[in-house]
């Protein structure tokens, strides 16, 4: 679910609060990659420690666990809000990384892509066939097949053929 700025500022600390402004979308494509993988450890350890606290706190409510404090705790609602938070704040960060990767992918794509297509017209061209040779020096090439493509999918088919064979078993044992 969506939350506003306004509740996110409310649930967290001055220095999380911090920390989860810069996983927010122009703040954190700004973000250099080693800065980007320092703030995913540190919002990944806060949301632990907050899921670790949510957790006691709902045990201390069901009366499952020792309350910490003098008193158990009556509402965990502030520990899962800022759970929330943090979670969404972890989702922005993980799709920020992964958009990165794919795009450092994409880029080394492209290089080997040029970086092979260099190769191929550098490499020195094989020697020329003889005049009036029957060997295949460059390889054979390929002779597409005349035969037309079936439209129909392969399931199609065999959900025919077997409804067709499930009628001639029917047929075949009727009385006669």
């Amino acid at each position: 679910m969506a939350m506003s700025r306004k509740h996110e500022a409310r649930a967290l600390s001055d220095d999380e609060r911090e920390l989860v402004e810069k996983s927010h979308h122009p703040e954190v494509q700004n973000l250099s990659d080693a800065e980007l993988q320092k703030l995913v450890k540190t919002v990944r350890e806060r949301r632990d420690k907050a899921q670790t606290e949510a957790h006691r706190r709902r045990r201390e409510m069901r009366g499952k666990a020792t309350p910490k404090g003098t008193r158990p705790s009556k509402m965990d609602a502030g520990s899962k809000a800022k759970l929330e938070v943090l979670a969404m704040s972890m989702r922005r960060l993980n799709g920020e990384v992964e958009r990165r990767r794919q795009l450092a992918a994409r880029i080394e794509l492209v290089e080997n892509a040029r970086h092979a297509l260099a190769m191929t017209k550098k490499k020195k061209p094989a020697r020329s066939a003889d005049f009036n040779t029957r060997q295949a020096h460059l390889g054979m090439r390929a002779v597409e097949s005349g035969k037309a493509k079936s439209l129909v999918r392969p399931m199609e088919r065999g959900r025919l053929r077997k409804a067709a064979a499930v009628a001639q078993a029917k047929r075949d044992a009727r009385p006669a």
